[in-house]
């Protein structure tokens, strides 16, 4: 599935249908949440019921009814998408929360399937046909939706950022790209002295584009409170505010995706930790760099190109590739501190370097130390086929032969 994104252009009075359709998806989804809390043990509310219940909506609130009905049906299923994830954590018996649905708040996107929508001729304009009264929007962008066919577009995405609104057409192609072999295989241990840095010795500089830009943040920041709630000047400041974030978010995506692009294609096998960063950021001296590292972003584009150019890649468990040295094996004790691997055997290394080459040992070591993933082989680091990749964003990659853009799926719909 590829994700095609283009920035809307519009009158003011069709960005404020944008924001009612966008507040209705938010109400239907948190209804059909109330719904599930509400129901009796001995009924079962499923998918099918979550979309029965959307007509019910239809036709209690007119306002529900001026949406599209299919766009009501993929509100309903943002709701089942938390109350499966739910269950699964249940079953699973994940430790700590188990991730309870919750109403929505902060609702960006209303989601067209297959009707509510009309491509003009030319493909450079997009007519919602609802009775919301959005009508026409210009779709400003380098894509070209004209190269497939419209049968292949199976959803149709209004997004809200902070820098104005963007539509995004989900179509239904295989957009892989078989690469011939390397004979190169790398591991990879992240950081923050260095955001990573391989088993061949090379080192990567961290960006810190938060850390970089924290100060002109928290400026902006300060402007939002030197003006009295309500009033258009705090709203215009709050905006300023979003868009610098924004801007360090595309910043750090981008990065990322250059990154991960550029192994991929210089590599037959890249292996990795497999982090639980959601636990590291627990520690609140490092999570804020942690956070801005954006270890787990990286490692889900390169599952993604690995999987777009045939690739393998290996998430390994982190377990003493720091302490461990990488020559002899001895286990060589050191705190976070200590930068350098010193062992008697003679091995001195780059702390990170030498748990990048152990990162490789152990993805190519038995089928019990990794969990693999990638395209498969006959090797022992074969795997089954998976894509991690998710997120709404697309940007121009430069270095292909012709302008490509990438994008990911958004886990707000299962059906993508």
């Amino acid at each position: 599935m590829l994700v095609l994104e283009y920035k809307v252009v519009a009158k003011k009075i069709q960005y404020q249908a944008i924001e009612d359709a966008i507040r209705t998806t938010q109400f239907i989804r948190n209804k059909a949440i109330r719904y599930w809390m509400d129901a009796p043990k001995e009924k079962n509310v499923n998918k099918a019921v979550l979309s029965a219940y959307s007509k019910v909506l239809r036709d209690e609130f007119k306002f529900v009814k001026d949406l599209n009905s299919m766009a009501c049906q993929a509100a309903t299923e943002r709701a089942w998408s938390a109350i499966y994830r739910f269950y699964g954590n249940c079953k699973k018996k994940v430790a700590g929360k188990k991730g309870f649905p919750r109403f929505q708040k902060d609702n960006r996107s209303v989601e067209y399937k297959n009707t509510g929508w009309k491509l003009h001729p030319t493909k450079r304009r997009i007519t919602i046909t609802d009775k919301k009264g959005i009508g026409e929007l210009k779709l400003l962008g380098k894509w070209d939706i004209h190269t497939y066919d419209v049968k292949l577009v199976k959803r149709v995405r209004l997004v809200r950022r902070a820098d104005g609104y963007y539509c995004q057409f989900a179509v239904k192609v295989d957009n892989s790209q078989p690469l011939e072999p390397t004979g190169n295989q790398v591991g990879l241990d992240v950081g923050l002295e260095y955001f990573y840095s391989d088993s061949n010795g090379n080192h990567v500089e961290n960006p810190r584009f938060l850390r970089k830009a924290e100060k002109n943040i928290k400026r902006s920041q300060r402007r939002i409170y030197k003006h009295k709630k309500g009033s258009n000047r705090r709203r215009k400041s709050r905006k300023v505010y979003a868009q610098k974030h924004l801007r360090v978010s595309r910043q750090r995506t981008e990065f990322a995706k250059r990154l991960a692009l550029t192994l991929v294609r210089s590599s037959d096998l890249v292996a990795y930790e497999d982090l639980n960063v959601k636990n590291m950021v627990k520690n609140h001296c490092l999570a804020k760099s942690i956070n801005d590292a954006a270890w787990y972003q990286f490692r889900e584009w390169i599952e993604y190109f690995s999987d777009k150019y045939g690739r393998q890649y290996i998430a390994v468990a982190p377990h003493y590739t720091s302490q461990n040295c990488s020559s002899c094996g001895a286990k060589v004790k050191k705190s976070l501190s200590t930068r350098t691997h010193k062992c008697s055997c003679g091995c001195e290394l780059q702390r990170d370097v030498n748990a990048a080459i152990n990162i490789l040992v152990k993805a190519l070591g038995p089928r019990d130390d990794v969990s693999r993933k990638g395209m498969p082989s006959k090797t022992a680091t074969g795997g089954q086929p998976e894509s991690n990749a998710r997120g709404v964003a697309t940007s121009t990659l430069l270095g292909e032969s012709l302008v490509e853009q990438v994008a990911t799926l958004n886990r707000e719909s299962s059906c993508l």
